[in-house]
């Protein structure tokens, strides 16, 4: 039986994922027209970010035709695939941020992905709580991994703020690439603990 939480996970996914794909082709985009790998690569996060929720609706949906033992079954493989999600997005903010402070890519100052991330980084911060919370009270832990999927994109929000703010407003293009790095090493822990345990660490 679908209890209202799990209803509520159901439809914090479908939010997750259709925000995400809406903020993606936006940040593409406005990168594109600007010339920004900053902003191409935060609307890339967001298309992973809309992967990992689509893990969830798969997960949430056969919540009712499912028994107990299917359904820890089927939450350990939800689990499996945030962890790789979080390896794919980990291995493509290490690439971008190494190449542009390899190469000297400076992204252009862009106001428009100035708004695209403060927005961001309001809706966010919001979403991680609320699918916390709710996959800790129903205690699911493939919905846990995937709020840390969505506090990892509030993170880069602000990583792309920085770069592209200090890059507007002083010229200072290294800021982006550097926070990018100490993003990556979040990631990467993240995916660790989600496929050795089975289930996020405690931070």
């Amino acid at each position: 039986m679908s209890s209202p939480l799990h209803r509520k996970a159901l439809s914090l996914s479908y939010f997750t994922v259709g925000y995400n794909i809406i903020e993606g082709i936006v940040s593409i985009l406005a990168g594109l027209l600007a010339g920004s790998i900053a902003l191409i690569g935060f609307g890339l996060d967001s298309f992973v970010e809309s992967l990992s929720g689509s893990v969830m609706i798969w997960r949430f949906r056969k919540h009712e035709q499912m028994s107990e033992e299917e359904e820890e079954r089927i939450e350990a493989k939800a689990v499996r695939l945030i962890a790789y999600t979080f390896f794919i997005l980990g291995a493509y903010v290490l690439y971008e941020s190494v190449k542009k402070l390899y190469l000297q890519e400076m992204p252009d100052p862009s106001l428009f992905g100035i708004i695209i991330a403060i927005v961001s980084i309001i809706v966010m911060p919001v979403l991680f709580y609320m699918k916390y919370r709710t996959g800790k009270t129903i205690n699911s832990r493939s919905l846990v991994a995937d709020s840390k999927q969505t506090l990892v994109c509030c993170i880069l929000s602000v990583a792309l703020l920085i770069g592209l703010g200090l890059n507007y407003l002083y010229g200072f293009w290294q800021a982006d690439p550097i926070v990018g790095l100490v993003t990556v090493v979040f990631l990467v822990r993240e995916g660790y603990h989600a496929l050795k345990e089975e289930r996020l660490c405690t931070c």
